[in-house]
């Protein structure tokens, strides 16, 4: 893993190191739902609170071997940071909580379309709260994720709720996150340090009352229950990492990754079924997506 003080590239150029990063972590968010379809027998609130509490010797460990700490004193003694904090880890809880809920119950197209539609939420955060004036192609782009939202909606019989929670919990996320006065590793181990309590408080309830499969269960349920914390903090941290060593507008492709990786996981390994009304859904989607690349990649060009 690369440390903090890695050197950034020139201006507009992109590290070999950094794509390499960034790979990884997308990689990895894309296989996910193969580890979370294991794991699927369990409470999503139990599979919640094990990421969060095996997180912290995780996220702790590269913290002290990178020797990046002193951030974290001064956190603790900022009523501000923490505050930011808590709004911080309440938005990821939320995220977390419905991404391990939706491929639980065969729902891992939803996940796939919260993540596609994320980056176009991201640029209506913008324009709404950080009053940035959008580009026609960007509105455009919006537009056509308007309307396959309402397709969706209209087919279903009603929102596509848990997309949607996945992409305004996760925009709401990395809004906030930017505003926390703090590394992006220190960031995400003050975070589930917040949680922890919370969380160890239902662990312990679980395992008294018989539910938990921690204890009260086989070796490989024990065995998956602990890895929860590489498998949650590794990519992000790796992610973060690689993400400094890139333009924007790499990262801005590269973000596509993951959701096709869950999307074809979804279809060809989990079979969920893609009617065509929601595959044309997908199509707009996609379409909004390569307009807002598209757009991005001239903006990058200097065009």
């Amino acid at each position: 893993m690369a440390t903090t003080d890695a050197p950034a590239p020139a201006e507009n150029e992109d590290s070999a190191r950094g794509f390499a990063f960034a790979l990884t972590a997308y990689l990895l968010w894309g296989f996910l739902p193969i580890y979370m379809k294991a794991v699927a027998h369990m409470s999503p609130f139990e599979v919640l609170a094990h990421r969060v509490v095996w997180s912290v010797p995780v996220a702790g460990i590269v913290l002290l071997i990178l020797r990046r700490t002193s951030e974290l004193k001064a956190a603790f003694r900022s009523p501000r940071t923490l505050m930011m904090a808590g709004l911080t880890a309440a938005l990821i809880t939320v995220n977390w909580g419905v991404y391990v809920w939706a491929i639980s119950v065969d729902r891992a197209l939803d996940t796939a379309l919260g993540y596609f539609i994320n980056p176009l939420f991201s640029i209506f955060l913008a324009a709404a709260l950080l009053k940035e004036r959008l580009q026609p192609v960007q509105l455009v782009a919006i537009a056509l994720v308007v309307v396959a939202v309402a397709i969706l909606t209209y087919d279903a019989g009603g929102l596509p709720w848990a997309s949607l929670v996945l992409t305004v919990s996760w925009g709401f996320y990395a809004f906030f996150r930017k505003t926390l006065p703090v590394g992006p590793n220190q960031g995400f181990f003050l975070e589930v340090l917040i949680l922890t309590p919370f969380a160890l408080a239902y662990i312990v309830y679980a395992e008294m009352s018989g539910s938990g499969h921690l204890i009260h269960s086989s070796t490989s349920d024990t065995l998956l229950l602990a890895a929860t914390g590489v498998i949650t903090a590794g990519p992000l941290m790796i992610y973060a990492n690689g993400a400094k060593l890139l333009r924007l507008s790499t990262i801005g492709i590269m973000q596509y990754i993951a959701p096709t990786m869950i999307f074809l996981i979804a279809v060809f390994v989990f079979h969920e079924p893609l009617s065509m009304v929601k595959l044309g859904a997908f199509v707009l989607i996609w379409s909004a997506l390569a307009i807002y690349s598209w757009s991005m990649l001239m903006q990058a060009r200097g065009n």
